[in-house]
């Protein structure tokens, strides 16, 4: 695409608005190995939340918790449980992106606005996405803080080592029934994203469940979202599970990649991350199915790790259990071995894993 209108550098940050930040951020730095890099509350000037931001590598998650009783944000998380309300992008100039997004359709949350510190100045507006979901325009260019004006720099008292997690390789969307495509085309038309590949039914279902999905990019191919809506079943698919306990459309996973899936799998795994479990017999023809791979077979089957290939290498991934009691968010982690793609060979196996938990649930 020649004319990019909306050239984003990557991922910001990803807020999430939590019950009680102070206990999700210990959690987020002892399971996953976040660094405590900043913080923004009561003590910093902050009436009516209090924000935890941690690192590793290029991620950055901001968890923020309501202080009183009627704050949009208490609001939030009654309705929806814990759950990401902002995917923050990483922009060259914040007022462009906004004014480009909104002359094309884009639903308006927050008009440009720029505050600064001592540190430097950062420009921020913020439009509408699926459900709460909102998207900021983050200008940071000169800005040397922790995090952003407001926020001081706060680090964890406790022996934190990472457990190599890199970057955001892409986030999901759960959208409702027939709205996957209106969701598609307000990426491709407001914000100028292209279609990477679609999948249907027969491409991701099993006896009993489905579901459709389309992944757009934008045009550096930094930013990739799948947006996953129901398909008719014999059954309730997980996307109807996550929207009833979502209380609508929202963020479903968020996918992390790592250089060495076996070391991170391994330290999450000792770390009390729980993984959704796939039965023994997925490894038997595995090497058959994906050809020749570096990695021993025998530690990706005792971490239950998935491998799939593509026409440009494969990948290797997993799946966490939900990281909250509501069947909602959950994580994957991801091994790039040249593969663009997002695994579609372990659909399959990952939708029973999925079942079975729903089952348990007694949600199918």
């Amino acid at each position: 695409m020649n004319d990019d209108f909306l050239p984003i550098q990557g991922t910001d940050h990803i807020e999430f608005y939590v019950g009680n930040a102070k206990q999700s951020a210990l959690y987020y730095q002892y399971a996953f190995g976040y660094e405590l890099v900043a913080y923004a509350g009561p003590e910093t000037g902050v009436k009516d939340k209090a924000s935890y931001v941690l690192k590793q590598d290029k991620i950055r998650l901001v968890l923020t918790t309501a202080l009183q009783e009627e704050s949009p944000i208490a609001v939030h998380v009654s309705k929806h449980g814990d759950g990401v309300k902002v995917l923050a992008l990483w922009v060259e100039d914040a007022t462009k992106s906004y004014e480009e997004t909104t002359k094309r359709g884009a639903k308006s949350i927050h008009e440009p606005f720029t505050i600064e510190d001592e540190h430097g100045k950062v420009t921020m507006a913020s439009i509408q996405t699926y459900g709460e979901t909102i998207h900021t325009f983050v200008e940071r260019t000169n800005y040397h803080g922790p995090f952003l004006p407001g926020f001081i720099e706060k680090k964890g008292t406790g022996q934190i080592t990472s457990t190599g997690l890199k970057y955001i390789d892409h986030c999901v969307g759960n959208v409702g029934w027939g709205e996957m495509n209106t969701w598609v085309d307000f990426y491709e038309k407001v914000m100028g994203f292209n279609l990477l590949v679609t999948f249907d039914d027969n491409d991701i279902s099993t006896d009993y469940t489905a579901l459709m999905s389309k992944v757009v990019s934008n045009g550096n191919g930094y930013i990739k979202f799948p947006i996953n809506e129901p398909a008719e079943g014999k059954k309730k698919s997980q996307i109807e599970e996550y929207i009833d306990f979502y209380n609508g459309a929202g963020v479903q996973h968020i996918a992390i990649a790592t250089d060495d899936i076996v070391h991170t799998v391994t330290e999450l795994r000792k770390r009390g991350v729980e993984f959704l479990y796939v039965p023994e017999n997925y490894y038997d023809d595995l090497l058959d199915r994906v050809g020749h791979i570096d990695e021993d077979l025998q530690p990706l089957k005792d971490l239950n790790i998935l491998v799939d290939r593509d026409d440009e290498g494969y990948l290797l991934q997993i799946f966490t259990r939900p990281v909250q009691d509501r069947p909602t968010v959950f994580y994957e982690i991801i091994q790039r071995k040249g593969a663009k793609s997002f695994g579609k060979g372990n659909f399959k196996a990952l939708f029973e894993a999925i079942e079975r938990e729903q089952e348990l649930r007694g949600n199918l």
